[in-house]
C-alpha cells in the first residue's frame, strides 16, 4: 500500500474548495470515500481536521492518506502502434493526445509529436496540437498551454503545461536556457569533423513555398544569432550517418539550415535538402523529414527535473533498421 502523502497547495489552487482539489488531483475518488476520510480525520490540512467546503490556500500542505485511486500523474505505457498524422484520422481530439502522452503529472504533460501533425495552426490547416488541447480542459476550465514549438514535420518531444504557474516556469527555462534538447537527424554524407559546433546568424525570409530561413550577416536587420552542437553517431561508408544534434539556441528550423550550411542536408527535408542531379534516394528510405526530438533534460516547475526521451517515428525506425543502425548506442 502506499504511504502517506504530504502535498502543497499551489498558487493557483487559491480559493479552491477541499473537494474541488481532491477532484483535480484524485479524480478516480469518489464523494463518499471522501467525505468517511474527512470525517475519520485521515485527510488533514496543515495538521488539522477540514471540511469538504474548507478552502486552500497556497503554501498549505494535505495530508493524503493511502487510497485504492491513484493521482492524474506517472508513466503512461507506450503504446507499439504506429501514431502518424494518417492513423489519428477520425479520431477525436482527447484521444488523440492520450496515445501521444508519454509522461504526465499535476503541472506538465510530455507528448511525443507524430511527424505531420503541426503544433499551431498555420494557413490551411485544419488540425493541430494547441486546437486538440481544447479537448483537455480540467475542471478549473484551463487549457494545457504550449511553451514551446515543434516543426510540422519534426516528431518527438513536446512537453506542455497543465497550470499557468507551470506555463511561467517552464517558459522561463526555456527562455534563459536552463533545458537541453536534443535531436536525432540522418543526414546526407558524414560531417568532418566528427563533432563540433554550427554558429551563425539566420533571417526569415517570405518565398513562394512559405517561410525559409537563411544564413544572414552579423548585424543584418531581423537576423538572429544560432548556435547548434552536433555530433556523428554512425554511419554508412560516406553517404549517411546519424547524428545527435543538441540546439543551443532555439530559432526556427534551425538544425535544418544548419545542416544544410555545413554540407550536410536533412534526408527528406522538403525545404532545405539539397543535392546534384544524379543523386537518387535511396531505396527503402522515405521522403520524410528525418529529424526527431529525442530527450529533454528541464527543470520541473515543482522541483526536481523532467528528463523523458521518445521513441523514434516509423518512418525512421524503419531507416535505421535498414543501415543497421543501433540506437542503444545513445541508450543511457
Amino acid at each position: 500500500m502506499a504511504a502517506v502523502e504530504q502535498r502543497r497547495v499551489d498558487d493557483d489552487e487559491a480559493g479552491l474548495r477541499l473537494d474541488r482539489w481532491f477532484k483535480l488531483h484524485y479524480p478516480g475518488l469518489g464523494f463518499g470515500q471522501l467525505q468517511k476520510l474527512l470525517r475519520s480525520g485521515q485527510i488533514r490540512v496543515d495538521g488539522g481536521r477540514a471540511k469538504s467546503d474548507t478552502r486552500v490556500t497556497p503554501g498549505q500542505m494535505i495530508r493524503v492518506p493511502p487510497m485504492a485511486v491513484d493521482s492524474h500523474s506517472g508513466e503512461r505505457p507506450v503504446s507499439n502502434k504506429p501514431l502518424t498524422a494518417n492513423t489519428i484520422k477520425g479520431q477525436n481530439d482527447g484521444d488523440v493526445l492520450a496515445q501521444m502522452v508519454i509522461y504526465e503529472d499535476d503541472k506538465v504533460i510530455v507528448f511525443n509529436k507524430p511527424a505531420g501533425l503541426a503544433v499551431q495552426g498555420g494557413s490551411g490547416l485544419t488540425r493541430h496540437v494547441d486546437d486538440m488541447l481544447e479537448s483537455w480542459r480540467n475542471r478549473k476550465g484551463e487549457k494545457p498551454r504550449l511553451v514551446h514549438r515543434l516543426d510540422r514535420d519534426t516528431s518527438g518531444i513536446l512537453v506542455v503545461a497543465r497550470t499557468r504557474g507551470a506555463a511561467t516556469a517552464l517558459t522561463k527555462a526555456f527562455r534563459e536556457r536552463e533545458t537541453k534538447k536534443l535531436y536525432w537527424a540522418l543526414v546526407k554524407g558524414v560531417p568532418a569533423p566528427h563533432e563540433g559546433k554550427i554558429s551563425t546568424y539566420l533571417k526569415k525570409e517570405q518565398t513562394p513555398d512559405g517561410d525559409r530561413m537563411r544564413i544572414a550577416k552579423h548585424g543584418e536587420e531581423g537576423a538572429d544569432h544560432a548556435l547548434s552542437y552536433y555530433r556523428v553517431v554512425d554511419q554508412v561508408a560516406q553517404n549517411f550517418s546519424w547524428l545527435e544534434l543538441e540546439p543551443h539556441t532555439g530559432r526556427t528550423h534551425q538544425l535544418r539550415i544548419h545542416m544544410l550550411h555545413l554540407g550536410h542536408p536533412i534526408v527528406g527535408d522538403p525545404k532545405y535538402f539539397e543535392h546534384d542531379t544524379n543523386w537518387e534516394f535511396p531505396g527503402g528510405v522515405q521522403k520524410r523529414l528525418h529529424l526527431h526530438a529525442r530527450r529533454i533534460i528541464i527543470p520541473h516547475p515543482n522541483g526536481g527535473v523532467i528528463d523523458h526521451i521518445a521513441p523514434l517515428p516509423q518512418h525512421m525506425r524503419q531507416t535505421f533498421n535498414l543501415f543497421g543502425f543501433d540506437e542503444a548506442e545513445l541508450e543511457d
